[in-house]
């Protein structure tokens, strides 16, 4: 009788992936409401603008990967913020598995530390484009 079980076990060979579904409650920003239900591409947009308008590290609700560190530009000369605003969005925004690259950024500093930034989100639902994300550091 032997204490180490000989049996084998081959791990990983009836593991099927499985992707979820985007299905989530619609949130209406400009009547500030949940009404209904989206799926799809529509899902995916609107779990990009949710991640870019929560810092990251403010909320006990979402874990530590989520949301946006643009607290630390504050106060920063424009050109490092201009430079740094590509970096940060792509690490937040990938921290989402759905979301697989950014491309195609163009960053504007429209007023004295308020920048407008646009770009393409490459997911899992298709190519997403962005514009118009007023950022005031």
């Amino acid at each position: 009788m032997a204490l180490i079980p000989s049996s084998e076990i081959n791990i990983g060979e009836d593991i099927e992936v499985v992707s979820q579904p985007t299905l989530t409650y619609y949130w209406d920003t400009a009547n500030k409401r949940i009404i209904g239900y989206v799926d799809g591409k529509q899902a995916m947009k609107q779990a990009i603008y949710k991640i870019i308008q929560t810092e990251r590290f403010q909320y006990a609700i979402y874990d530590w990967n989520y949301g946006i560190e643009l607290d630390g530009l504050m106060g920063k000369d424009p050109l490092f913020v201009s430079a740094e605003l590509e970096r940060v969005f792509t690490e937040a925004l990938t921290a989402d598995d759905r979301i697989i690259s950014l491309s195609d950024f163009n960053i504007n500093e429209s007023e004295s530390s308020i920048f407008v930034v646009s770009f393409t989100a490459n997911t899992t639902e298709g190519d997403i484009t962005i514009e118009g994300v007023v950022v005031n550091v």
